[in-house]
């Protein structure tokens, strides 16, 4: 017998339907693997992590890809580049859903490169691929090597004919109310994504917890998966300030970090403290040479601390809101002469011009993709941030 045959498959059961997990079949070299079979659905899910963290870099680098195949149902890209190409805006979306309950559960300074991947290889209508997707990536980082504090879970809440049904069916989706995306630990809500029928505040807060429940059972599972066959975790590294940069940092700094946060004006506030950072990087530069990214990392923390002890102690943002207040909104309509609607809109400092363009249906956009509900498009909506908005040099 070849190693081949060293698989084991997992089931349990998820809205009514049969849940299947397999572990070891494919993406044996994968550092955590799982292939999700709910219903005629079918999602391999891979995480692979570099040896050693990468240098140079102030934050995690975590990249989430969810990857439509058109033949998962039976279709050829339509445009006259047959293969498969750049992904689509809802695999997109797919890819972040997934991001977000994953991200917070990696250790703190943790740098190696980690690449998560959800590839659809078969979808069944009445069984949404992202639900797959949200469990698979779980079950590959909760059996791998790589340090996470899973696992989680995610579920999709329709509500049909006013009771909540955990992901929905296709012709349920069709009259459905609400769209709700719950993400979470056994202990926690980690990421919620809705849009419904203007539902009350209550029944959503019912359709979250309602969501949850099914999340327990589900990491519940995901645990058994990993006792049975999950890997030893591997030792890692965290960047970490040493002590003695923490320490003279802090005395040095802190009062004067502390002030410069509560600025009224953003731009001065925003500019009061790079003058900070960049006074004690000129005073600790000779004793803790080559040692700046440690001193950068302390301001950080000291920033972020003082903003989050003052808000949640003493209710005072670093712009002196309440936690009550929004900033002071402004608008105007018809702001541009010859478009078919313009409307600029102000709150604080951001600003958004937004402006629409009304064309016949025969301009819609026809839509590759294996959704079976949508073929065309006939709202677009471009979204653009060039660098001025934030007042950077860089390029469009």
């Amino acid at each position: 017998m070849g190693r081949f045959t060293d698989y084991k498959t997992f089931r349990t059961a998820l809205g009514g339907r049969l849940l299947e997990v397999e572990i070891g079949k494919v993406a044996e070299q994968a550092n955590g693997q799982a292939v999700v079979r709910y219903g005629d659905t079918v999602v391999s899910c891979t995480v692979c992590a570099s040896k050693e963290p990468k240098q140079d870099v102030d934050f995690f680098p975590l990249t989430c890809n969810f990857e439509e195949k058109m033949y998962s149902v039976g279709k050829i890209p339509g445009g006259y580049i047959k293969r498969e190409g750049r992904p689509s805006d809802k695999a997109t979306l797919i890819s972040r859903l997934i991001d977000r309950p994953l991200r917070p559960l990696f250790p703190k300074g943790y740098r190696n490169d980690v690449v998560v991947t959800a590839t659809a290889l078969s979808v069944e209508n009445d069984c949404q691929p992202e639900a797959a997707s949200l469990i698979g990536t779980s079950v590959a980082i909760a059996v791998s090597d790589i340090p996470w504090d899973g696992p989680t879970a995610g579920v999709i809440v329709g509500k049909v004919d006013g009771d909540f049904v955990i992901n929905p069916t296709f012709e349920q989706r069709q009259v459905s109310d609400l769209n709700l995306t719950v993400c979470g630990t056994e202990e926690a809500i980690m990421m919620v994504e809705a849009g419904a029928k203007e539902l009350p505040e209550e029944e959503m807060l019912e359709a979250i917890l309602f969501g949850h429940e099914e999340i327990k059972n589900i990491c519940r599972f995901i645990k058994e998966i990993v006792a049975e066959v999950g890997k030893e975790k591997q030792t890692y590294t965290v960047f970490k300030a040493g002590e003695d940069v923490d320490a003279a940092v802090r005395e040095y700094a802190t009062q004067k970090m502390v002030d410069a946060i509560y600025t009224f004006e953003k731009q001065e506030r925003m500019a009061n403290i790079d003058a900070v950072a960049a006074e004690t990087k000129e005073h600790f530069a000779e004793e803790f040479e080559g040692r700046m990214a440690e001193v950068d990392e302390v301001l950080y923390n000291v920033k972020k601390e003082e903003v989050r002890r003052r808000i949640l102690e003493e209710g005072v943002r670093p712009d002196d809101r309440r936690p009550d207040e929004i900033r002071p909104l402004w608008s105007e309509t018809g702001y541009l002469p010859r478009t078919h609607g313009s409307g600029l809109f102000k709150r604080g400092q951001t600003q958004v011009l937004s402006i629409a363009t009304l064309a016949p249906l025969s301009e819609a956009q026809w839509l590759d993709g294996i959704d079976a509900d949508v073929t065309r498009k006939r709202y677009m909506h471009q979204y653009n941030f060039p660098g001025y908005c934030t007042g950077e040099a860089k390029p469009s």
